[in-house]
């Protein structure tokens, strides 16, 4: 009788790592999936309680009449606040119909909770290359379809302080130490996605490139 219950608990067990591997396989690792859930609700209401000092912040800044300079000088001082782990944003892809609140820092734990934002990169609005990375295979797999991004599409962030459009001009595969991916170029403000590739591997990073064509106070 005990040898029977045994061997009924090992073969439910395995049907249940043979589906949890399919699922992996087929869309995510679902564990770390339902926590990536919670982390993301639990970030949005974060994101929420930020307003009321964006909403100060836009009061300060209210005489600047350029929008370029104004939110610029927004995402300087929302930047002063910032903390690694905390919602800075929401990340929109349209055409891939994904929606994530973004966090500040890449480490183990941020990234966890989302996609998270390269802390030695500005915020968007500052200018320069803004770097964000993210999973494709666990925690919610954010990222898992950014290779499906074509040049012309866009990445839409909704920061508390503003609106930022970015077109996509390539794709790239690169080696896991390329550094240059974040640096500075000549022209608009720059937005790169990274994460790991391929799937299933850390091997090399796909990187999207995508330029800033229009930035609004929201």
């Amino acid at each position: 009788m005990v040898l029977r219950f045994v061997a009924s608990v090992l073969i439910v067990s395995g049907v249940l790592l043979l589906a949890d591997a399919g699922l992996t396989l087929a869309w995510q690792e679902p564990i770390s999936a339902y926590r990536a859930s919670l982390d993301q609700s639990r970030l949005g209401h974060e994101l929420d309680n930020q307003l009321s000092s964006a909403r100060r912040d836009k009061r300060l800044t209210a005489s600047i009449t350029d929008v370029k300079r104004r939110i610029k000088r927004l995402a300087e001082l929302d930047k002063k606040r910032s903390k690694q782990g905390q919602a800075m944003g929401r990340i929109e892809i349209p055409s891939l119909g994904r929606r994530y609140v973004f966090v500040q820092g890449t480490d183990i734990d941020s990234l966890r909770k989302g996609p998270g934002h390269y802390p030695a990169t500005p915020f968007p609005g500052q200018g320069g290359t803004i770097g964000i990375a993210g999973h494709r295979t666990t925690y919610g797999a954010p990222f898992r379809s950014i290779d499906k991004l074509d040049p012309g599409e866009h990445i839409i962030l909704k920061m508390p302080y503003g609106e930022l459009d970015y077109k996509v001009e390539k794709r790239q595969i690169v080696s896991p130490n390329a550094s240059w991916i974040t640096n500075r170029v000549p022209g608009a403000e720059r937005l790169v996605l990274s994460a790991c590739h391929p799937l299933y591997s850390a091997s090399q990073r796909i990187v999207v490139f995508a330029r800033l064509v229009n930035a609004r106070v929201t």
